[in-house]
C-alpha cells in the first residue's frame, strides 16, 4: 500500500484508513487513489473488520481535492470513471463505512465523505463542492438531490461557498459535530456500536436503505423482504434472542 494512505486495526473489528499527506492538505494524488482503492479492498475482503473510518492526517483537512498540480502536469481532460475509487459506483464495499471529517472537506474530498454511510466531523470542519472555481465537473454530485434540499445543492454547485460543519449537520447531511481532539473518539464509539451488532443484519439494513432510495415504496418493500430472508434463516437470528433470554453478549458467527 502506497504511504500516502495509512491502514490500522483497532480492537480487532475495525480498520482506521488514512490519508496521509498533511502538508499538501491530503489531496488525491494517484498514489492517494491507488492506496485508498487498496486499502478499501482489504477490508472488504477482510471478514474479521466490520466497519472501516476514512479520514486524514493532520488538523487542517480531510482531503482538499485532487492534487491540482498534478492535474495540469498531466493534462487531465475527461476522467475515466476508475479514477477514483468510489463506493457504490466503481468500488464494492459491503460493510459500513464512517467518515471522520477532521478539516476541509473539499471538491474530491466532499465526495470521500459523501461516498461513506455515515460522517462524523470536526468543529472547524468545512464541506464545499469548489470545481465550479477550476472549470471543473462534478457528474458524482448526482446523488446529493436525494441527501440535500435542492436549493441547497444548487447553492454548493454553483457558488462553490463551504458549508460549516454545524450547517451540514442541520441539514442531516453529517451525523455529528464533536471537538477536534473527541474526533477519533467519536467515530471508534459509533464503529464499535456497529461492530457489537449482528453483521448479516448490519449489511443487509446497509443495503436496504440504498436499494430503497432508487426504488418506488412497494419496489422497495419487496426488495427488502428478499434482502432479509437469508438474516431470518441464519443462525446468528436464533442467537440474538436465545443470547438475550441467557442474559450474555451474542456470540455473532456471520452466518
Amino acid at each position: 500500500m502506497a504511504d500516502e494512505v495509512l491502514f490500522e486495526v483497532v480492537d480487532g473489528h475495525t480498520a482506521i484508513i488514512t490519508i496521509h499527506r498533511p502538508q499538501q492538505r491530503n489531496a488525491a494524488s494517484q498514489a492517494v487513489r491507488s492506496g485508498l482503492r487498496e486499502a478499501f479492498e482489504r477490508f472488504d475482503r477482510d471478514e474479521a473488520l466490520r466497519v472501516a473510518i476514512l479520514t486524514g492526517a493532520g488538523d487542517k483537512a480531510f482531503c482538499g481535492g485532487m492534487d491540482l498540480k498534478e492535474m495540469a502536469a498531466s493534462g487531465l481532460g475527461v476522467p475515466p470513471r476508475d479514477f477514483l475509487p468510489v463506493i457504490g459506483d466503481n468500488l464494492h464495499v459491503g460493510k459500513p463505512v464512517i467518515a471522520a471529517v477532521n478539516g476541509v472537506a473539499y471538491a474530491g474530498g466532499w465526495l470521500f465523505a459523501q461516498m461513506c454511510d455515515l460522517c462524523i466531523a470536526s468543529e472547524h470542519a468545512t464541506f464545499a463542492i469548489t470545481e465550479a472555481k477550476v472549470g471543473r465537473g462534478m457528474p458524482w454530485a448526482a446523488p446529493l438531490v436525494r441527501m440535500l434540499p435542492q436549493r441547497v445543492v444548487m447553492e454548493l454547485l454553483l457558488t462553490g461557498a463551504p458549508l460549516s460543519a454545524r450547517r451540514a449537520c442541520e441539514l442531516g447531511y453529517v451525523n455529528a459535530v464533536v471537538p477536534a481532539d473527541q474526533l477519533r473518539a467519536e467515530a471508534l464509539a459509533m464503529a464499535a456500536t456497529i461492530a457489537a451488532n449482528a453483521p448479516l443484519t448490519v449489511r443487509a439494513a446497509r443495503e436496504l436503505v440504498y436499494l430503497s432510495s432508487e426504488m418506488g415504496r412497494s419496489a422497495g418493500l419487496r426488495a427488502a423482504a428478499h434482502l432479509f430472508d437469508s438474516v431470518y434463516r441464519s443462525e446468528d437470528a436464533a442467537e440474538g434472542p436465545r443470547a438475550f433470554a441467557e442474559k450474555r453478549p451474542p456470540r455473532w458467527k456471520g452466518r
